[in-house]
């Protein structure tokens, strides 16, 4: 099972479209999916189609990660598929945020992990859509993931965001034993003719070199459109759609490619080897994350 945190430190660059995005693409090519909406705001879970009444979300997953609780918080998307994939939801909501402490424990950062731990043979992969920040419930997405995609739009605010990013990915990775990688940088809601989104994109790519992903998702009304009527891209027509479609399949071969073929046992015992060598100290790991020396 690949885990993916699709993530970005600064707001409003489309880091759920991008997760959405991905998503469609998986279950296109008829894999079983599991989206975890881990921002408060829950827009993943609406955008799934996800309107009706549940019985739990994440915040009662993270405040008790067995396996009751987990299989009874993960509730089918509403999404139309051709395709024998499954879509499925780990629900957001509001609550989540009693989890997004700057300090969180070590044993807060693997309640994702080990919930994951219960649904190993269920699905082929996860996307975790993230916070904007690097408060407790990224941290808690990062330690449950094998890759981070970091997404950004071509302008100075997210470029230096994304750096920042890319920094605090890094030291998390030293503090893991080396367990979690960058997936890369995905530039998103970018228009070809804007000489500043062109200026930007240069930017990036001197910047972060084969570490910017060459493919980059155009901003087009079709991907809010699906979007709004909770429908996954690769099912709305025209070929504006069809063109983003194909470029989050060439995005999702990656993911596939940067993983290692085999991820090794979320088991509970497992868990509890892994937290006895974590390095993360209650307290330090955000501040040593925040004041990243620039060299």
């Amino acid at each position: 099972m690949h885990v993916l945190s699709v993530s970005s430190l600064k707001g409003g660059v489309g880091k759920t479209t991008v997760a959405l995005g991905l998503a469609s693409a998986a279950l296109n090519r008829g894999l079983r999916t599991l989206v975890v909406d881990l921002d408060p705001q829950s827009d993943a879970t609406t955008a799934l189609g996800a309107t009706r009444e549940m019985h739990a979300s994440c915040a009662e997953v993270l405040k008790l990660p067995k396996h009751a609780n987990v299989h009874k918080a993960i509730v089918s998307s509403d999404w139309e598929t051709l395709s024998n994939g499954v879509m499925d939801l780990l629900p957001g909501s509001p609550k989540v945020v009693e989890f997004d402490s700057p300090t969180p424990t070590k044993r807060d950062l693997w309640r994702l992990e080990e919930a994951l731990s219960r649904v190993e043979s269920d699905y082929d992969i996860v996307f975790i859509d993230t916070p904007p920040s690097l408060n407790g419930l990224t941290q808690i997405a990062w330690t449950a993931s094998d890759k981070v995609l970091i997404v950004a739009e071509p302008s100075i605010f997210s470029v230096l965001a994304a750096d920042r990013s890319m920094r605090a990915i890094a030291e998390i990775s030293k503090q893991t034993a080396g367990r979690l990688q960058a997936l890369g940088v995905l530039v998103n809601r970018y228009i070809p003719a804007s000489k500043e989104h062109q200026f930007r994109y240069a930017e990036l790519e001197q910047l972060f070199g084969p570490r910017l992903l060459s493919i980059a998702i155009e901003e087009h009304s079709a991907i809010q459109q699906a979007q709004g009527a909770a429908r996954p891209i690769h099912s709305w027509p025209g070929e504006i759609a069809s063109k983003t479609a194909q470029n989050f399949e060439k995005i999702l071969e990656k993911v596939f490619e940067a993983t290692a073929p085999e991820r090794s046992s979320r088991s509970l015992k497992r868990d509890k080897r892994a937290t006895k060598s974590l390095r993360i100290r209650r307290g330090s790991s955000l501040e040593s994350v925040l004041n990243l020396d620039d060299d």
